[in-house]
């Protein structure tokens, strides 16, 4: 099975857009393990926030969009991974790994919609 983990961090935090050589090292070595283990799929770091914006729409009403900083909110997404895994146990697992490296993270794990499940939704 396939999920996405979001990392979601303090874009206040010092550390968030300029880590430490430590850091990556230890980073660097984690994804390629993950990778070599089949976890790892694809995994990517954002820019912060004040380089994106946020698309929305309200149900009956228009499109805005936003650009950042996004201030109003305290963490903001810093990346995602996809991973294989064969089980949400197990990519909880992994996500506790990943959320190790870190000094202060949220990960959120979600399930990836493969084709059999949209098939299993028209049925």
């Amino acid at each position: 099975m396939r999920f996405l983990m979001m990392h979601r961090l303090d874009e206040s935090a010092p550390e968030a857009w300029n880590p430490s050589k430590e850091f990556i090292e230890k980073m660097g070595a984690f994804i390629q393990d993950s990778f070599e283990k089949g976890f790892l799929i694809t995994a990517e770091g954002v820019h912060p926030s004040e380089k994106g914006a946020k698309v929305r729409k309200v149900r009956g009403g228009k499109i805005t969009a936003t650009d950042g900083p996004f201030t109003e909110a305290k963490e903001v997404i810093g990346g995602f991974a996809l991973i294989n895994a064969k089980d949400l146990a197990e990519a909880v697992s992994f996500a506790e790994s990943y959320a190790a490296l870190f000094d202060e993270i949220e990960v959120e794990v979600r399930t990836v919609v493969e084709a059999e499940d949209i098939e299993a939704f028209t049925s």
